[in-house]
């Protein structure tokens, strides 16, 4: 590639170079010596002093009514602190109801102040939950794409802020239950179920049953068991998948009973009661004991101390 800035000769005819819009040209022959030159400088601009990178603002989020578009009055922060404070207060009450004012119109209608609050819960829950930005950005679309097809008559918002979750993890397949949703939600389990069965049943949701092996590793860590019996544990599901004996099972229950008879195989790894593994699956310990059944059926043979 010629550089720009020292601009040699023509390596066809030796003639001169001449820079044209992004282009390096010949000035005799008119052969391109080079395009698309790299722009060394900045890739932000700043109209004041030159050493201000602030950009336009944040990216824009589908967690927001208005996508992360609208403005708002500031209370005045760091440099631009003293223009308030040298504000009269004739002036300073007429920004405050301007501030108040901007802030009513930000939100037109009903549906947009509902996807406000829905928006604002699905965002509470996936933080308590330490759930990925992505997953919030799907459950907030979700969410949108209820309220568009009138599915919210005669049920909760919080139930489908809920909902949306739930069903936005049996989407991406990850391990979430409706206990661990319903904990943190303010929507309990029928008003999640019942907004989770119409998004299901009006949108098509593809959704699937969760490999049982994404639960492993929280469990293990609620039933303080190390590598050795979360690894024999897989083996475990591996075996029950490979048999078609997952169906019909609670994957979270099925996670659950394979730690548990991991854990019971050598002497020197913790053991875990029938009790203790079900609270951590929240499942009955009749779904931990039929799953060992399913287990001891299959004869999986264990590891060699």
């Amino acid at each position: 590639m010629v550089n720009a800035d020292t601009k040699p000769n023509c390596p066809e005819c030796n003639g001169r170079l001449r820079s044209l819009d992004s282009e390096l040209v010949c000035e005799d022959c008119g052969l391109v010596a080079d395009e698309d030159a790299i722009d060394h400088g900045p890739e932000w601009r700043s109209f004041d002093d030159g050493t201000d990178r602030r950009r336009t603002g944040a990216p824009l989020t589908r967690s927001r009514h208005d996508r992360g578009l609208s403005t708002e009055i500031g209370y005045g922060t760091g440099a631009d602190s003293s223009y308030e404070t040298r504000l009269t207060g004739r002036k300073r009450r007429q920004i405050a109801r301007l501030r108040r004012e901007h802030n009513r119109a930000r939100i037109s209608s009903k549906a947009e102040r509902n996807q406000v609050y829905g928006f604002a819960e699905i965002r509470r829950i996936t933080a308590h939950l330490s759930l990925p930005d992505s997953v919030r950005e799907q459950a907030c679309a979700l969410f949108d794409s209820g309220q568009s097809e009138g599915l919210f008559q005669g049920r909760s918002l919080e139930g489908f802020a809920a909902a949306a979750i739930y069903a936005t993890c049996r989407t991406r397949s990850t391990a979430r239950t409706t206990d661990e949703i319903v904990a943190v939600a303010r929507a309990d389990r029928a008003e999640l179920r019942a907004a989770y069965d119409a998004l299901n049943r009006e949108l098509g949701l593809p959704t699937g049953p969760i490999d049982p092996t994404e639960y492993l590793p929280r469990y293990a860590t609620k039933l303080d068991l190390g590598t050795e019996v979360e690894k024999r544990a897989r083996e475990y599901v591996r075996a029950l998948l490979e048999a078609n004996r997952v169906g019909g099972r609670n994957p979270s229950g099925v996670a659950a009973a394979c730690l548990y008879e991991a854990a019971g195989e050598r002497e020197e790894w913790p053991s875990v009661t029938q009790a203790a593994a079900a609270d951590a699956g929240d499942v009955a310990p009749v779904t931990i004991r039929s799953t060992v059944t399913a287990l001891k059926e299959l004869e999986v043979t264990a590891p060699e101390s």
